[in-house]
C-alpha cells in the first residue's frame, strides 16, 4: 500500500510540474473541464482532460 501511495505522490507532483505545458496544448479547457469560483477559491476539476489524457496512456500502453 505504501508503494502505490508513493507512485500517486509521485505522479501528481508530475503532473503539476507539467501543467503549464498542458495547458498550452489546451489540456485544462476542453469540453467537461469544470471551473468555478467559489469563497475566493479556485475549484477546477478537468474531467474532459482526464479522459483525453486516458484514451492517450491507453494507446501508449499498447505500443509498448
Amino acid at each position: 500500500m505504501l508503494r502505490w501511495m508513493l507512485i500517486t505522490f509521485l505522479a501528481l507532483v508530475l503532473i503539476q510540474g507539467f501543467a503549464p505545458f498542458l495547458r498550452r496544448l489546451g489540456l485544462g479547457r476542453l469540453p467537461g473541464d469544470f471551473h468555478w469560483r467559489i469563497g475566493g477559491r479556485d475549484w477546477h476539476i478537468p474531467l474532459g482532460s482526464t479522459v483525453v489524457l486516458s484514451a492517450v496512456f491507453s494507446l501508449i500502453s499498447l505500443w509498448v
